[in-house]
């Protein structure tokens, strides 16, 4: 027959042991999961909506979508006395009590609850919870054969309704299930009516519980199953980080460190004395492959009795130790250490962290340190090793110089390449190397530099033959033609990138004609491939500042020719130098038809350059003639102004298209010879 149930409890204690501790699906699950740990369960099965919210908000208020989450498990369960006893008796010390102990009575297990509060923590999500359970022995009634059924129902509200009165008590609901008997022995929890949580992804989820527990058993197993998508029932494994080799420090069960070559280390202890008791701490810390993915494998997981107890960085150390950077990165770990909640519980109640200002606690911290600080130490030249394999295997080193130097003859070119490479990759950060275009930049520079630093070696080779023999010649002028070669394309692949970028800015909406003007006095070689950017050239610098005053002086107007320094200044026209001739490019942005007033400003520059140079003869000794190269796709010029754009014999005109056309293709046709050349003397060299 039914049963009448009780629980006392305050409002308060429900508000704090639950709603506010337990905020995550995941964490309320390994509370259920670990009382189901507890009670020698084999399996648990979880039924939830994997990847669902909960609960939807409408204009504020808060929308249940019915869903609703199942724990089940084949533990030993509860009679309605045990019910009542224990899983209604809030903060009962579970070890402590005679009838059930520390120890579990089918498998012997060192059981995880002790406090008494993880039966509230469904509260933090849902306001309803039903909890089905049969246990103690098996019985016989009126032909039936089975375990003794409880089955009550636990509502949030009607709880916290109750008030805080000591003597006031709470009558969960009776299920119509309680006092029958039920051919297996287990618990069923139900939680419905959900706050606006969300269950993550089953993967997600499996990965979340399986870092609360550092479990390892044959007859123990925790199933997920989603409710809402069809799919096979998903196994939660272990916990696995990738840890890099020759990384780890071992903590055994025998108080001794093993270091990554399989030896003790003898200045180490696994564990530490505190008061003349010594508490050990077995499992592992090393370096993982890779930086944090998230913040479930970031650091040192803590368990107690194969509980989480609190996961650390590098146990509340103190910035600016040796290897801090790659440790808060790249260090993880599983420790194992039952006495947190022997004596003492030095655990959290919601399990976020340890008590670290106990002495005990302090202790185990100062030990935590010490640790990180020697696998910090020790895990340096592994940790370089790790980055310079990432930079060969992120720009395919080994390939691209094969692919780049086939013959047997280049063996000392790919060597060079090799050591380059290599040389570069050691420099490097862990996320630079795993960045592919950094990577591809500094193995394209070490393919161009690979050929210069062998002829270098092959002269010095050559000066120290007295008579240096033909072949070495013959291979010194090889080696010679394919760094030129080399050198030659790399200026051609770096030009067509920005002719790819001016592509892009001529299109732009907010592109104007002064960075127009920038990327051409940057790279004049747009113009005409020959040309090359002026550097340091104080007879420009003097054309420039002269020629302004001189503008000035003959029409009464300012034009600003500065080199691009200054932002808010907007030169006029680009004014270079090539070959003794003063260049003057005015560029226009793609479909702007030239007008009547801009044709008059580039015939004012053109009588004043020549009126400035014929009367300076000190100009004309450096700078004998000038020419101007008009880019602009259109004309809208009336009257006279026709005639002087078509007769004017020191002006250029070009369409865009005519601009971008000439100079992609004289730099393509370029790159495409000196890869051919390159060949050749590859072949020739065999």
């Amino acid at each position: 027959m039914p049963h009448k149930y009780t629980m006392r409890i305050s409002r308060l204690t429900v508000d704090k042991l639950g709603v506010k501790l337990y905020d995550k699906v995941s964490a309320v699950l390994a509370e259920l999961i670990a009382n189901a740990y507890d009670a020698d369960a084999e399996e648990v099965s979880i039924h939830a909506p994997m990847g669902k919210y909960l609960a939807s908000k409408v204009n504020g208020q808060l929308q249940d979508k019915g869903f609703e989450i199942k724990i089940e498990d084949d533990g030993a369960g509860m009679t309605p006395e045990e019910m009542q006893e224990f899983f209604l008796v809030v903060g009962a010390e579970r070890r402590e009590d005679a009838r059930r102990g520390p120890i579990s009575k089918r498998f012997g297990r060192a059981v995880m609850g002790r406090k008494g509060v993880g039966k509230l923590a469904p509260f933090g999500i849902c306001r309803v919870m039903e909890v089905l359970s049969a246990g103690g022995e098996r019985v016989a009634e009126n032909g039936d054969a089975g375990y003794r059924t409880s089955h009550i129902i636990l509502n949030y509200d009607d709880i916290v309704a109750i008030g805080d009165e000591p003597d006031e008590r709470y009558e969960p609901e009776v299920g119509d299930k309680d006092g029958t008997l039920s051919p297996s022995s287990g618990t069923t929890i139900a939680l419905r009516e959900f706050d606006y949580r969300k269950v993550s992804k089953v993967d997600v989820l499996a990965g979340q519980i399986a870092q609360r527990f550092g479990i390892r058993s044959n007859n123990w197993q925790v199933t997920l199953r989603d409710t809402v998508h069809a799919g096979d029932p998903h196994v939660v494994g272990e916990f696995e980080v990738d840890t890099m080799p020759n990384t780890h420090l071992t903590f055994s069960a025998k108080r001794t460190v093993v270091g990554p070559d399989g030896t003790s280390l003898p200045n180490l202890e696994a564990g530490f004395t505190h008061e003349e008791r010594f508490y050990p701490v077995n499992g592992w810390m090393a370096y993982s492959k890779a930086p944090y993915r998230d913040e479930l494998m970031a650091g040192v997981r803590i368990y107690c009795r194969g509980k989480i107890a609190a996961q650390t960085m590098v146990f509340n150390q103190r910035a600016g130790f040796t290897g801090e950077h790659n440790i808060r990165s790249y260090l993880v770990g599983e420790l194992h250490a039952n006495w947190l909640d022997e004596d003492v519980d030095l655990i959290q109640t919601d399990r976020r962290d340890i008590l670290w200002s106990n002495e005990l606690a302090a202790a185990f911290q100062e030990w935590g340190q010490g640790m990180v600080k020697h696998i910090g130490t020790l895990s340096r030249d592994p940790m370089r090793r790790a980055t310079l394999e990432t930079f060969m295997e992120t720009g395919r080193v080994a390939d691209r110089i094969d692919e780049q130097f086939p013959s047997e003859s280049q063996a000392e070119i790919r060597a060079n390449a090799t050591e380059l490479a290599r040389m570069f990759g050691r420099t490097m950060s862990r996320a630079e190397v795993e960045d592919e275009q950094v990577v591809g930049d500094f193995v394209n520079l070490s393919l161009e530099l690979a050929p210069h630093v062998t002829l270098d070696s092959k002269m010095r080779e050559a000066a120290e033959e007295t008579n240096a023999p033909f072949e070495v010649l013959v291979s010194l002028l090889r080696t010679a033609r394919i760094a030129e070669l080399a050198s030659f394309g790399r200026i051609a692949e770096d030009r067509l990138k920005v002719i790819s970028r001016l592509d892009g800015l001529k299109d732009g909406a907010k592109t104007d004609e002064a960075d127009l003007q920038r990327l051409i006095a940057d790279a004049p070689w747009l113009i005409d491939p020959e040309w090359a950017p002026v550097t340091a050239n104080q007879t420009l610098q003097r054309l420039r500042s002269e020629f302004a005053e001189h503008y000035r002086r003959e029409t009464g107007e300012e034009i600003e020719l500065a080199n691009f320094e200054h932002p808010k200044r907007r030169p006029d026209f680009v004014l270079s130098s090539q070959d003794g001739i003063a260049q003057i490019i005015e560029i226009k942005k793609p479909r702007h038809p030239l007008s009547n007033a801009e044709m008059e400003r580039i015939v004012a520059y053109h009588d004043c350059m020549e009126s400035f140079l014929r009367e300076n003869a000190e100009f004309r000794k450096r700078i004998q003639d000038f020419h101007i190269t008009l880019v602009c796709d259109d004309v809208a010029l009336s009257g006279s102004q026709n005639a002087v754009l078509r007769y004017m014999t020191k002006l250029t005109r070009l369409t865009w298209r005519d601009f971008l056309l000439r100079t992609e293709t004289v730099h393509k046709d370029f790159l495409a010879e000196a890869g051919r050349q390159k060949q050749l003397a590859i072949a020739g060299s065999d």
